[in-house]
């Protein structure tokens, strides 16, 4: 027999939603659940391959500043739209960093975090050249975002992963996905 749910409860509905469910375990056993639901999101690492560089941003997060953390780096990333992942990247990328993207590769769409998410983070890699920088960045006006547009050297980027300094798990993620397929990029 496998896992299923048997029933569903809406426990708060906001910018996110939050629901109780009856939960059948394989061996039949009943047990509650609680999963938050607020769409997909989609992330992207863009680095420059002339310069060996990288755009990322920091922006205060909530869970991050109530541990005692700040300025949390992390790549470009925002809520899936209905117009798709590539559309949404590309806003994305041009709202937060100001910077206008081109080819896309896709990396992976993974669960972040499949025991109380249903969110899938659709991750991509895009080179960018230094005339694709066509705006600020800092975000959406109406959004209230507060984001600081970051562009490092790949190497220093590669330096904080491998120090474990790196702690957002899609930036991560992309860094060493970037890393493997190019690791000619990290050289100093």
């Amino acid at each position: 027999m496998n896992a299923r749910i048997v029933r569903e409860t809406i426990v708060y509905q906001g910018w996110m939603s939050v629901t109780r469910v009856a939960f059948a375990m394989p061996d039949g056993e009943e047990v509650e659940r609680h999963f938050e639901d607020h769409g997909d999101a989609v992330a992207v690492l863009a680095y420059d391959e002339d310069r060996r560089t990288a755009l990322l941003v920091t922006q205060p997060r909530p869970p991050v500043v109530r541990s005692g953390e700040s300025d949390l780096l992390e790549v470009i990333a925002g809520g899936l739209e209905p117009a798709g992942r590539e559309y949404t990247v590309r806003k994305e990328a041009l709202e937060e960093a100001g910077v206008r993207l081109g080819a896309l590769e896709p990396i992976v769409s993974l669960w972040s975090m499949p025991t109380i998410s249903t969110e899938r983070l659709h991750l991509f890699l895009a080179p960018y050249a230094l005339s694709d920088r066509i705006g600020a960045g800092g975000g959406a006006e109406d959004e209230n975002e507060a984001i600081t547009v970051v562009e490092m050297p790949l190497a220093e980027l590669a330096a904080l992963a491998g120090r474990g300094k790196l702690t957002d798990a899609k930036t991560l993620v992309l860094v060493q996905a970037l890393q493997l397929r190019r690791p000619t990029l990290f050289a100093p």
